[in-house]
């Protein structure tokens, strides 16, 4: 038992003699808080003293706008009452005579309108509930007043007074919830022990070594209040990177560990990047607004004439054997801005400029689509490719490329299936087989 007295608090010890009492009492008698009197209850409920149960209540209460109301009425009464001498009345007269603000008045005609009290119909307001239902007070209103007196407990709530609460808790400041906590403990077997021992024994214990206690001597004549290594603390949750940049990380380790070199540049390029150097067409439907974000009214630079006059002459008459797409090239469209649809603009980039042989880059960045968002797809997402160049390698070594980056991903069942992409030929897709869907995914292109 004494290991466990000359662990406790100034604190502890002060709460400890006043467990006979009720949550309330305790801080009246020992002059806290509520909120160190509680944290000491905590302290003494991991220590095996006491059995501590906080149950949470919520109150309802009137708020701001509810305290007005119940002085005088709801909106929707007072335009009933209105309409209740009126009868049929025009929408523009109504709200001047019932003098509820523009909020207030469109609230009141909602209202009533679900309650089917009143008909809207070319710009007037006509009364077509009975005169029990206009004397009648609604749920919303009994509930307001009885607000008026007192709190009541969320859960007490009848199913009626929780519909009107349901309606009120939608309209601002009406209602309010408070959350009311009902503390309650009681003292365990080992606690009642404690307290026994911890009223003879009255230690006045050293809680923190200073160099007075040390100069004058006084540590040797009294005991130093032990520290608990076991008690419970509260978790840190210490920060971490985020999974997608651990992703990106441990991709990049993969493509250097292959011997690869990194691509960089931005977002935003022209359209002759992303679309007229990978020989797209201009028409093309993967260039309209509802597959690409343009940027409006700005206008980019094309690169050096030679290679313009190259990209020209491949779509309109082709080269080296093609036949183009046979119409006329626009360098205003190649000018377009637009956040950049794939990484192909920094690989395409570094094959106009690249002049050693053999070379290998990589590349991974953020890309743009207006695409439909569900669990596969989105409209901005982190992409990566490579490219190897040099005179010797063929389809063969692409698929070997392919299957060594995807084994070190961590996919032990890859596939390669044919298909087309409108700028390589041959073209293959990965796909791999995910454990959990218990399905092939398509995961890549090349």
């Amino acid at each position: 038992m004494d290991d466990t007295i000359i662990t406790l608090s100034p604190l502890e010890r002060k709460i400890i003699l006043l467990l006979k009492y009720p949550f309330n009492e305790i801080i009246e008698k020992s002059g806290l808080d509520n909120v160190s009197v509680f944290h000491a209850l905590k302290y003494l409920a991991n220590k095996g003293i006491i059995e501590l149960d906080v149950k949470k209540s919520k109150l309802i209460d009137l708020g701001t706008n509810g305290i007005i109301y119940a002085k005088n009425n709801l909106p929707e009464r007072n335009l009933l009452d209105l309409l209740a001498t009126k009868n049929i009345i025009r929408l523009e007269d109504a709200k001047k005579e019932s003098r509820l603000s523009d909020n207030e008045f469109k609230v009141a005609l909602g209202v009533l309108k679900s309650k089917a009290m009143i008909e809207l119909k070319e710009g007037r307001i006509k009364l077509i509930a009975s005169k029990e239902e206009i004397v009648k007070k609604t749920l919303e209103e009994q509930l307001i007043e009885k607000l008026k007196n007192k709190e009541i407990y969320l859960d007490e709530l009848s199913l009626e007074q929780s519909s009107a609460f349901n309606s009120l808790i939608k309209r601002k400041d009406i209602l309010k919830l408070k959350e009311e906590k009902n503390i309650e403990f009681s003292l365990t077997n080992h606690g009642k022990a404690i307290i026994k021992n911890i009223e003879k024994s009255n230690q006045d214990l050293i809680e923190a070594l200073t160099p007075e206690i040390i100069k004058s001597g006084i540590w040797q004549k009294k005991k130093f209040r032990h520290y608990d290594v076991k008690s419970n603390v509260p978790a840190i949750y210490g920060g971490k990177r985020h999974f997608v940049n651990e992703a990106i990380d441990f991709t990049k380790k993969i493509w250097l560990e292959m011997g690869f070199k990194e691509m960089q540049g931005p977002i935003l390029t022209t359209s002759f990047w992303n679309f007229d150097a990978l020989f797209t067409p201009q028409d093309h439907p993967a260039r309209e607004m509802h597959d690409t974000f343009f940027i409006k009214e700005t206008e980019g630079k094309l690169p050096e004439r030679e290679l313009v006059l190259k990209i020209k002459q491949a779509h309109e008459k082709g080269i080296n054997g093609s036949k183009g797409w046979g119409y006329e090239w626009s360098e205003k469209e190649a000018k377009k801005i637009l956040l950049r649809t794939h990484t192909t603009v920094l690989s395409i980039q570094t094959l106009a400029k690249l002049k050693e042989l053999p070379a290998k880059y990589f590349a991974i960045g953020k890309v743009f689509r207006n695409e439909t968002i569900d669990w596969k797809h989105a409209f901005e997402f982190y992409q990566t490719e490579g490219i190897v160049v040099d005179k010797d390698v063929n389809f063969r070594h692409l698929l070997g490329y392919l299957q060594e980056f995807y084994k070190k991903m961590g996919f032990l069942k890859i596939k390669f299936v044919p298909t087309f992409f409108a700028f390589t030929e041959p073209s293959v897709e990965i796909q791999i087989f995910h454990p959990k869907r218990k399905e092939w995914l398509e995961l890549g292109g090349a």
